[in-house]
């Protein structure tokens, strides 16, 4: 791929990303609360006002519009422009990683479209829906399919091998970890195949990382109590795989070889 069209496909990744943020948005707000993704249009939680199409631009609307809402002056929470902004950020990211693979690249982006509303709702409510995750997977496997037949057995096993892992740390600790965090590592097996292993690493590492300082900032009794979703640590493992995964798995199996 000539440097000309790969610029191309990164600012059309962009873009289309700033688009998706949009849409996650709505998705991560309304999915755990059981509401349509399509209806009612989007309109402000506080008067219910409609949002008008010019209010509706990603990021560019909430600054012009100082982050209020045009009829009531309501807050508008700045996690929108970031998670449309974050959004672009790693579709831009992932052309410029796996741009030389059509089955790589929309692996990438179909994955990101689904670990940024899973890690919100994990946040927010302490789930991942089944919703997500079970479209991840029919995702991840019709995507193979299409592109790459004969990679599908090694992404059946990646996702078998990576939900196993997690769910003999369930079995491990009960209620350290939850089935939907099971779900979403076989899920990520099925897109990201052996690179998994990255994103359970670091994941891992992560999430220790900040258990450690919770019980250090509330002591070690009551941070143990403290409920930390681990949700949002796989879908940053996810990420780091998407982006840097074949660059370190190359790394540790030179290092063994």
């Amino acid at each position: 791929m000539v440097e000309s069209e790969l610029v191309l496909l990164v600012v059309l990744a962009a873009v289309g990303g700033l688009l998706v943020g949009s849409f996650l948005n709505v998705v991560a707000w309304r999915l755990p609360r059981g509401e349509s993704l399509v209806a009612p249009g989007s309109h402000c939680p506080g008067c219910e006002s409609p949002v008008r199409p010019y209010d509706n631009v990603p990021v560019v609307s909430w600054l012009l519009l100082r982050g209020r809402c045009r009829d009531c002056r309501a807050p508008i929470a700045i996690r929108y422009p970031l998670v449309e902004a974050t959004t672009a950020a790693l579709a831009a990211a992932v052309v410029l990683a796996r741009g030389g693979s059509r089955h790589d690249t929309l692996l990438g982006l179909a994955l990101v479209a689904l670990l940024v509303p899973i890690a919100l709702i994990d946040f927010d409510h302490r789930i991942i829906p089944n919703r997500l995750t079970a479209l991840g997977a029919v995702a991840a496997l019709a995507i193979g399919a299409a592109t790459r037949p004969a990679g599908v057995p090694e992404q059946l096993i990646a996702g078998v091998a990576a939900a196993g892992f997690l769910l003999a740390a369930a079995l491990a600790r009960p209620g350290g970890m939850g089935m939907g965090d099971v779900k979403l590592a076989g899920m990520l097996g099925l897109f990201l195949g052996r690179e998994v292993a990255v994103a359970l690493l670091v994941a891992v590492l992560v999430g220790t990382f900040v258990g450690i300082v919770v019980m250090a900032r509330r002591g070690v009794r009551e941070g143990r109590r403290t409920a930390i979703p681990f949700g949002p640590f796989l879908a940053l493992g996810g990420v780091v795989a998407l982006i840097a995964g074949p660059a370190i798995v190359d790394w540790y199996l030179s290092t063994i070889a």
